[in-house]
């Protein structure tokens, strides 16, 4: 039995909102996925702050139609999709993703759209090689860090020349009279 015609605007609702939502959409096909299998693959994707849908075609159609961002997702319109809508950790849900692929080896990879972009498999891979933006947080905190490290030594170590400078004035102050002393000396005799 299909689904009412409210059931079906619905989730054209939804799918607009999730869409909003997403910094990328993966299309994959599902077919031969068991329920328990596209369960495993949305509690991975949930881990990392995304989702799965399976969503009739045409339904995807309307919900992208006036989307400039995501109407390149037309040219993945065919056949069973099921649509991995990916936002935040992008890199951790794509391996997340590949990890489950290379698992069931049930599941085609169709295509993603990113910034109204389509993108093919080397694109997304390239993305999942990213460092996630934990990575890149603590490399920045240790260059800050690193900095502040070397300003206070740099710092702490004026204090300790400019005392060092301060006692050598006295011995330098007293060798230059003495060198005086001696050339008077010479110059007498």
């Amino acid at each position: 039995m299909g689904k009412t015609r409210e059931q079906k605007e619905e989730m054209l609702k939804e799918l607009k909102e999730t869409l909003s939502d997403a910094e990328l959409v993966l299309a994959i096909d599902y077919k031969g996925l068991s329920v328990g299998e596209i369960t495993d693959l949305r509690r991975r994707l949930l881990k990392k702050g995304s989702s799965c849908t399976v969503a009739k075609n045409t339904i995807m159609g309307l919900a992208i139609k006036d989307d400039s961002k995501w109407q390149p997702m037309e040219e993945l319109l065919a056949g069973p999709n099921a649509f991995l809508f990916i936002k935040d950790d992008l890199g951790g849900a794509i391996k997340a993703y590949q990890e489950f692929q290379k698992a069931t080896k049930k599941t085609e990879f169709k295509g993603g759209v990113m910034e109204g972009r389509v993108l093919n498999e080397a694109d997304v891979k390239a993305i999942a090689d990213l460092p996630s933006k934990e990575e890149l947080l603590a490399k920045v905190a240790g260059a800050i860090n690193n900095v502040a490290t070397k300003l206070a030594v740099g710092l702490n170590a004026v204090p300790t020349k400019v005392a060092v400078g301060i006692n050598e004035v006295p011995a330098s102050l007293n060798r230059a009279i003495s060198a005086i002393a001696q050339k008077e000396e010479g110059d007498a005799s």
